[in-house]
């Protein structure tokens, strides 16, 4: 019997795939669970229309995400922050924090989660920063963490 899998199924395949299973595996389990349904003429049609519709979205996504990296790419941001004399900071940079600055020299929303920062930064210097964007889409941006000049002056 061809189904046509609603949901990921383990060992069989992805939401979408037309797969040809035993018959009872079919009326016992994938369809009452919600995981397929029977492939019929009408639903193959739909089937293929929405996977379309599907890769269409992922390149329309996937081709924003380039057009992001490329201004990303030019982006240098400069955080001012407290710092001891040997340039360790009193406190960190976080992803979070590059994240909100991001966003505001793009003037786009930019997600924590994709600044890919292993440890937060700790000290005074240069840093290259990946920002993963897609998959397969990963830009760099430039962030200088340089010694806040009034907290110097008043010491």
């Amino acid at each position: 019997m061809q189904v046509i899998l609603l949901k990921d199924v383990p060992n069989l395949g992805k939401a979408g795939e037309i797969k040809n299973v035993s018959d009872g595996f079919a009326r016992n389990y994938l369809i009452p669970k919600g995981l397929a349904k029977m492939a019929t003429k009408s639903a193959i049609a739909e089937a293929k229309q929405r996977m379309e519709a599907e890769k269409r979205r992922l390149q329309k996504e996937l081709a924003t995400a380039e057009e992001l990296a490329e201004k990303i790419k030019s982006v240098k941001l400069e955080f001012k922050a407290k710092a001891g004399e040997t340039g360790t900071l009193y406190g960190s940079i976080t992803n979070a924090d590059i994240a909100e600055k991001l966003s505001e020299a793009l003037g786009q929303e930019i997600d924590k989660r994709k600044i890919v920062l292993k440890r937060p930064i700790h000290e005074l210097g240069d840093y290259t920063v990946p920002v993963k964007l897609a998959a397969s889409v990963t830009a760099e941006v430039a962030v200088s963490v340089v010694a806040d000049q009034e907290e110097a002056q008043e010491d």
